[in-house]
């Protein structure tokens, strides 16, 4: 079986960014700079927690674990979009189309587990900062994070075999960048009930629980906060969770616009806006939040740059 259960349609027409022809040469270079800047800085991330013993710490094993999920993330789709601005038949099969989807979902709830986790470990940091060692030891740390991918691909390998029992018939024309889960259901010939039963379950279980830990571990961070007398102290605590945040608000925010809003062919565009910001530019602007006002980031760049003069 080429599609779904006796599907005729074997490819997908993805139409990308054909509204704008006369930018395709600008929209490639924007986006193949977006996309080396993404891999760059996340890796230079990565590369500096590994290679820098002040930052061992639990709160920099989850954020090296972001930046690997984020340059995977990108890498799913990055690649593709670049090659189709130069294919005049952007099409892909359906078997490519429906893995696409499943890495992606598969990264993105992995990410929103990891975000929980790393909001908990703020938690503990400033809450119960005495035992903030013993509760984030590096087994919890490691068990969290290989709970979240696994619990991320198990999620995601659900909806992939609930996916693949529809039915496409025709059309067969995506009118975006990448094989969504929407956009799929819009082109099935099938009843897609069951599979938005499951959508809507995952929401619940990844989405909400995540942002319900979120919201709970911030409550009792910013009461936390206001009872530390001095305006240093309450500042340097506060400044240990803006990053995350920052990260959170940009991840969830433009990810409910996306998925939540209602779509029309009014929205489309706006929709596409909206995938290019949670797909592409936030995983680039992740490094950029947890450095730029993180000194501990910045200590370490620059002992790294006196050994590398020294």
């Amino acid at each position: 079986m080429a599609g779904g259960r006796n599907s005729t349609i074997t490819r997908f027409i993805l139409l990308g960014f054909c509204e704008f022809p006369k930018l395709t040469i600008v929209l490639f270079s924007i986006f193949l700079g977006i996309y080396l800047l993404t891999v760059s800085w996340n890796l230079g991330l990565i590369t500096l927690i590994r290679v820098d013993f002040h930052l061992h710490t639990p709160m920099y094993f989850f954020l090296s674990n972001l930046s690997f999920l984020d340059i995977c993330y990108v890498s799913t789709i990055a690649p593709r979009m670049l090659s189709d601005f130069f294919q005049k038949e952007k099409s892909i099969s359906f078997m490519g189309c429906t893995m696409q989807y499943f890495f992606l979902s598969s990264l993105g709830l992995t990410e929103s587990c990891v975000l929980a986790s790393m909001a908990y470990d703020r938690y503990a940091a400033i809450c119960n900062p005495l035992l903030y060692t013993a509760i984030m030891s590096p087994t919890l740390c490691l068990q969290m994070v290989a709970g979240s991918c696994i619990s991320g691909f198990f999620g995601s390998f659900i909806q992939l075999c609930a996916l693949l029992q529809l039915h496409f018939c025709g059309p067969n024309v995506i009118n975006h960048f990448f094989c969504d889960l929407p956009q799929l259901m819009i082109l099935s010939c099938s009843d897609t009930f069951f599979l938005e039963v499951i959508v809507s379950v995952l929401t619940v279980i990844f989405g909400l629980t995540s942002v319900l830990v979120i919201m709970i571990s911030y409550g009792y961070i910013i009461a936390t906060i206001l009872k530390i007398t001095s305006a240093e102290g309450r500042s340097k605590a506060f400044n240990t969770c803006a990053s995350h945040l920052a990260a959170v608000t940009l991840f969830y925010g433009s990810g409910t616009f996306v998925y939540l809003c209602p779509s029309s062919d009014d929205s489309l565009s706006q929709s596409k806006l909206a995938s290019i910001v949670y797909t592409v530019v936030i995983p680039m602007l992740n490094p950029l939040i947890y450095s730029l006002r993180n000194q501990e980031i910045k200590d370490a760049l620059n002992r790294r740059k006196k050994k590398v003069f020294s």
